[in-house]
């Protein structure tokens, strides 16, 4: 008998000594194991549990049409869907509890797709020849993603990759043992945030909450915050959101790599979940602390905020940009939502005084927050900074109402 089930993907027919250390190690720990081939061309030197063609199938497509595509990246993108989908398929059957992935580029390609695939709470493992390179794009990394560096292993196994493989292999099936999923026992509001410094309504409106009988989950909204945020959102975990910070919405109109995704501010209105939202942060664009500032915002307001990241402010006419997209999104919901507009500031530094004080380009965005905020999406203004007790108590006015009206799902 076994406690926890592991999956273990790779390309079988190159990998396959590797793949079986890591089935050797999990299965001396006490655990089992789930096979999946990835491959393409050649076999594994014995079956897996699922075979390469059935991933292929799961992809509406075939291992015959992957070889003569002639294409070794069109065939893995095949792999990659028919993977994600068969993960997926079997995690929801109750066939494993956590994940580990084995590859070097191709295999990680397909990996970030197949953990991508999976709930939050999962464990999920990425031995890879590339972990932590800039090759790869923090939209592609899934929330709560592990990766260890596939060192020395390129090709045969040896004692150093030996002990990432093991790393990996008990990892994986410690985290699969001590991991507590959500639960969702209470209704869950999902708050966004930037730190505790710059916006500060959360340590009041937290416990409110809570004393209402709603759990609070609070994402800090520098990118992998948003995405986690976004992937709840988008299984439809949350009863409802107050959506108060919005940088990586800026961040991403802007080019910066400190953003949330694509879909940022899109999957609570796709799955219908009610959205309280505040435009906290919306003034500032988000830059890596190793990147120099571009030339084209060395005039504007600046703070540097630790060594990893480091912001400068909007202009006026982009404010009113970021206006006209936080509606555009808005009003692609499925759900009712509410934007709530505090006309003194929207974060800690841009008060009388501090670094990103720019009453005109504030201006400018609640003219242009007016105009666009249109039906049927509520609106409200507030004489008071977005970190005011005004705010909080306009932000729970409308939350109240909503569970009294039904909008608000209480169990």
């Amino acid at each position: 008998m076994t406690d926890k089930t592991i999956l273990i993907v790779g390309t079988y027919d190159t990998k396959n000594d590797e793949l079986d250390y890591m089935a050797q190690r999990i299965s001396a720990l006490g655990g089992g194991v789930l096979r999946m081939d990835i491959s393409v061309l050649g076999d594994p030197a014995t079956p897996t549990d699922i075979s390469k063609h059935a991933v292929a199938e799961a992809a509406g497509s075939s291992i015959q049409a992957a070889t003569d595509s002639g294409d070794e990246n069109t065939a893995m993108q095949i792999m990659a869907r028919g993977a994600s989908a068969l993960a997926r398929a079997q995690f929801d059957a109750g066939k494993f509890d956590g994940v580990v992935i084995l590859g070097g580029t191709m295999g990680t390609d397909v990996a970030l797709d197949v953990c991508q695939a999976l709930p939050l709470g999962v464990p999920k493992y990425v031995v890879s020849t590339v972990s932590f390179s800039p090759i790869i794009p923090p939209e592609r990394l899934s929330a709560d993603i592990q990766m260890i560096l596939w060192a020395g292993g390129l090709y045969g196994l040896n004692s150093v990759c030996k002990a990432s493989l093991s790393q990996a292999a008990g990892a994986v099936l410690g985290a699969a043992r001590a991991v507590e999923m959500p639960g969702y026992d209470k209704p869950l509001v999902g708050m966004t945030s930037l730190g505790s410094s710059c916006l500060t309504y959360m340590k009041k409106l937290k416990p409110a909450l809570e004393d209402r009988g709603f759990e609070v989950a609070i994402f800090h909204a520098t990118g992998m915050g948003g995405m986690a945020y976004e992937s709840i959102a988008a299984e439809g975990g949350f009863a409802c959101v107050m959506d108060f910070a919005l940088p990586e919405l800026g961040n991403l109109m802007a080019g910066s790599v400190i953003h949330g995704g694509a879909d940022r501010m899109l999957n609570a209105g796709r799955a219908g979940i009610p959205q309280i939202v505040a435009p906290g942060c919306l003034d500032l664009i988000d830059f890596a602390g190793w990147q120099d500032i571009p030339e084209r915002y060395s005039d504007r307001p600046f703070h540097e905020h630790n060594r990893l990241i480091k912001s400068s402010g909007l202009n006026a006419k982009e404010r009113r940009e970021t206006a006209r997209e936080v509606a555009k999104r808005l009003l692609a919901s499925d759900a009712t939502a509410h934007v709530i507009l505090p006309t003194q500031g929207i974060e800690e530094w841009d008060k009388p005084g501090d670094v990103a004080h720019d009453p005109e380009a504030f201006a400018e965005f609640c003219d242009e927050m007016r105009k666009v905020m249109t039906d049927p999406l509520g609106f409200t203004e507030v004489d008071c900074h977005i970190n005011d007790q005004e705010f909080v108590d306009a932000a729970l006015c409308i939350f109240d109402g909503w569970v009294a009206d039904g909008t608000v799902k209480t169990g």
